[in-house]
């Protein structure tokens, strides 16, 4: 991702009505499993942790730690999070085997640096104990590939479809699987098949300008109408993004015979 992108990232992303909405759809997932949870505290990995806005928002269910490979990001986000982020690929995870309870990995495996979705998430399930889960966030459909995508280095969008294969090829099972932004959906494709059709309408600056305080509060009433449509078990058939949520199957661990 260019670094005019992880600036803008840094300055908006405790405020922007994208990411406050994806925080409700996250908290609308995870907040039945773990907002509540007894006993020690959640073990908690965000992979690909950018900027480090969502640890601080993972912090309410447990303890946690964020790896990022870009130093630009961790230059902007470690001063806010002394210790919690490191630099690390999630395609080598530095940890032993079993070391989490949840890893959450939101738009990374999209990206030009993870040229294979499989060993990260081979790597994924291995750092992930009995009962652990995986939280993935991806960008939807192809055909909605824009100047955004350059910005941010996307290697390829994906369908519903392709991620519940990548990841029960990868030993997942999957408990919950959705697409998400539907209710702006139409507008977004509007928008890309003007800029495909007429290119000096695509748009000069960064998604992640700071929108105008009133446009940011309307923007927020669609994502939050889905959060809670999630939250009574339902699902969306289309949209700009793909969330799963998946366990990695190692309820019971069996003790090898002569040890």
């Amino acid at each position: 991702m260019e670094r005019s992108e992880y600036e803008a990232l840094a300055q908006v992303e405790s405020s922007h009505w994208w990411f406050g909405g994806m925080r409700a759809i996250t908290a609308t997932l995870l907040d039945p499993l773990y907002a509540h949870r007894q006993g020690r505290p959640l073990r908690i990995l965000d992979a690909g942790c950018g900027v480090g806005g969502n640890v601080r928002f993972l912090r309410r269910y447990g303890n946690v730690v964020g790896i990022d490979l870009a130093p630009e990001a961790l230059e902007l986000g470690a001063p806010q999070l002394p210790g919690a982020l490191a630099r690390a690929s999630v395609l080598a995870l530095p940890f032993a085997d079993a070391s989490f309870d949840l890893v959450t990995s939101f738009d990374v495996l999209y990206h030009r640096g993870v040229p294979n979705e499989a060993v990260a998430l081979r790597e994924t399930h291995r750092v992930l104990g009995p009962g652990g889960r995986l939280l993935l966030r991806l960008p939807a459909y192809e055909f909605l590939r824009s100047k955004h995508d350059r910005a941010v280095h996307t290697r390829r969008r994906y369908t519903a479809s392709d991620i519940r294969e990548l990841l029960e090829m990868s030993g997942f099972y999957i408990e919950r699987c959705s697409y998400v932004l539907s209710t702006l959906f139409p507008l977004a494709l509007a928008q890309r098949l003007l800029e495909k059709a007429i290119p000096p309408l695509e748009q000069t600056d960064s998604d992640l300008a700071p929108p105008a305080p009133n446009v940011n509060r309307i923007m927020r009433a669609p994502m939050a109408l889905e959060a809670a449509w999630l939250s009574v078990g339902g699902k969306l058939p289309f949209g700009l993004s793909v969330v799963c949520l998946a366990h990695c199957g190692k309820f019971f661990r069996v003790k090898p015979r002569g040890k």
